[in-house]
């Protein structure tokens, strides 16, 4: 029965973290989402209906946005609810600068936020967006979440590009939504961390607005995580992610579904939809990863996790940008798969992992309440 189990080469030596061991059982099997993309869009917005974001001290109002085809945009501007009296005691101590935007402890950092879900779902409800709330409230920040254009109806460049007008929209906006410049910073998670990077390298490369910080978790940051060779798999597909004998063990026929590989099938579906048809050799603005330089980009924030097949293209391009000068953060979460978080919310690793997140981005746009001076930090 040992040579069964070779096939399924997830991360050697490596075993599903003690917490997620009863979720594992909970893991459907595998579906591919892109068979019938608009009946795996409802079901998601079926999901998310079912569990009404706690918006409590946060306000959002919704903007469109034109681009340049006439077409319009999306977006949502979460804010935090502030009494209106702090306001205006704020407002009135404020300095203007010399274009007369105000300047001072009045104005608030902005974080847009990028979506993930592959580049063709995850978008959430309207006013729905709890990583836009909590970042919202607990940092606190503006919050501007996208409604990028999806694939495969909208291939690449389509994506990126909304997500980089969001980002000039809100700089020319700072004034009237009450943000402070010098800290904007993207976020995403998966395909929404590959964008917060392509958006970071875009706004070097045309001179557009100033990014403090780009935090990206479990990113797709590099096309060439789809070229991982699928294992021949015995009968039972599934077979696999056993813990405690490392997560490549454990096949057959009760097994629960192994996440790696469920993960690296829908990353190649991903890019195979992302991309235009016929693309060989994707650009940086696609695939970040390809980028030949990566000097003069905003620190950064990258999460992986141990059982996930972007790990490795993740941590590679951690590195990169640490070659290339760029201050970086990496933190690696033991034992997890790609988007544990969704199945396990309340176990203490799903509760560390995005604190460990929203505190990395409260450093950034708040230096002065940060500890400890900034560098290449592996956590």
């Amino acid at each position: 029965m040992a040579e069964k189990n070779l096939p399924i080469t997830v991360p050697p030596g490596l075993a599903v973290h003690p917490e997620l061991v009863p979720y594992l059982g909970k893991l459907q099997p595998f579906t591919d989402p892109y068979e019938d993309i608009e009946a795996t869009r409802e079901k998601f917005r079926g999901l998310l209906a079912l569990r009404p974001a706690d918006r409590t001290s946060v306000s959002s109002t919704r903007y469109d946005i034109a681009r340049p085809d006439g077409s319009a945009l999306t977006v949502e501007v979460y804010r935090p609810v502030r009494a209106e009296a702090e306001v205006n005691e704020e407002n009135e101590e404020n300095e203007k600068d010399d274009e007369g935007r105000e300047v001072g402890e009045g104005l608030l950092p902005a974080v847009l936020h990028f979506h993930g879900g592959g580049y063709a779902i995850g978008r959430s409800l309207p006013g729905q967006d709890r990583s836009a709330i909590a970042l919202c409230r607990e940092l606190p920040a503006i919050v501007v979440t996208v409604e990028y254009r999806l694939a495969p109806e909208h291939r690449y460049p389509a994506g990126v590009e909304d997500c980089y007008l969001a980002l000039e929209w809100t700089a020319e906006q700072a004034n009237d939504l009450g943000i402070d410049t010098d800290r904007i910073a993207v976020t995403g998670n998966s395909a929404g961390g590959g964008l917060s990077a392509a958006v970071a390298l875009m706004a070097r490369d045309r001179g557009g607005p100033g990014l403090v910080y780009q935090s990206m978790c479990v990113p797709d940051v590099d096309d060439r995580a789809a070229e991982q060779p699928i294992p021949a798999m015995p009968e039972d597909e599934n077979a696999g992610a056993g813990a405690g004998s490392g997560a490549g063990a454990g096949a057959g026929a009760d097994a629960p579904p192994n996440p790696w590989l469920n993960s690296l099938r829908t990353v190649r579906l991903a890019w195979q939809h992302y991309l235009p048809e016929g693309t060989t050799v994707p650009d940086a603005y696609a695939s970040p990863a390809r980028a030949t330089d990566l000097s003069g980009l905003p620190p950064a924030y990258v999460m992986v996790c141990d059982l996930d097949p972007l790990r490795d293209t993740g941590l590679a391009y951690a590195r990169r940008l640490m070659d290339a000068g760029v201050p970086v953060t990496v933190h690696n979460v033991p034992g997890a798969w790609h988007g544990f978080e969704l199945h396990a919310p309340d176990t203490r690793l799903a509760r560390e992992t995005k604190a460990h997140w929203k505190g990395q981005l409260r450093s950034a746009l708040y230096p002065e309440r940060a500890d400890g001076a900034g560098g290449a930090v592996v956590a």
